[in-house]
């Protein structure tokens, strides 16, 4: 496409994916996305969606023979483009190591660049600047950051990824922690085990977290929760705040 027509650049969830930034949805699936900084092209036929914005020289660089927005200008686009959650998702995604498909790589870009990016009046900034508030580093996985909207929308407003301390002395890591009410919740993706071997880890995981001096009850959610059914963890998250806390509301 960009042969056909040169001015092209592949942006939004196309330059994500060739990132390694993580979306919701097959991004295989999607169609093929590009920004036309010349403002001119209109369509390009069916699979290809194409934004017509203007590109700064800084917001294009050259990846795998492509010409394509960088992390900050993708992330930016999306930001702007929404919906929140699909935005969340990638700047949360972008912000921290990530291991995506078989590759681990490295935080691509940070919170006040992006911020930077938004600084300039365009539609959608201000919603934009709002979404990336709600973004938050320290989260390991799509379905935690959904699981982390949800809770918020819910009025919930745990601690992401809190450090603990086992009794023997390790270090413990629970997903999200109500530190008050001593509630850990634990987001399981939808492949966390992979093998008997991390099967056993997960287990004995659990069972030095239960054993940490700040949890008093632990829940645990599955992606399909997460995604599927978010009414019922929110349900489950407040009615055992409740139990633990005492309050009845």
């Amino acid at each position: 496409m960009q042969l056909r027509v040169p001015q092209l650049v592949v942006s939004h969830g196309s330059a994500a994916a060739l990132w390694r930034i993580e979306l919701l949805g097959d991004s295989r699936k999607a169609p093929l996305e590009f920004t036309d900084p010349h403002l001119s092209v209109h369509r390009l036929g069916s699979g290809v969606r194409v934004h017509r914005m203007p590109l700064g020289r800084s917001d294009v660089m050259e990846r795998q023979g492509l010409r394509l927005t960088t992390p900050t200008r993708t992330c930016a686009d999306l930001l702007r483009r929404g919906p929140r959650d699909v935005a969340v998702v990638a700047v949360d995604s972008a912000l921290t190591y990530r291991r995506v498909g078989r590759v681990r790589r490295a935080p691509l870009v940070r919170g006040d660049e992006i911020a930077a990016a938004l600084g300039k009046s365009s539609p959608g900034s201000v919603r934009a600047r709002d979404w990336l508030r709600l973004t938050d580093p320290l989260v390991g996985s799509p379905a935690e950051t959904v699981a982390r909207l949800r809770m918020y929308d819910a009025g919930l407003r745990p601690e992401s990824q809190a450090e603990l301390r086992a009794p023997d002395g390790s270090r413990r890591v629970v997903d999200f922690l109500f530190r008050a009410a001593g509630l850990g919740v634990e987001i399981e993706g939808y492949a966390y085990h992979g093998t008997r071997e991390a099967h056993r880890r997960d287990i004995a995981r659990y069972n030095q977290l239960l054993r940490c001096p700040e949890i008093r009850s632990l829940l645990r959610f599955s992606a399909e929760d997460v995604f599927g059914r978010p009414g019922y963890m929110v349900t489950e998250i407040k009615a055992t705040l409740a139990s633990l806390t005492g309050d009845s509301k």
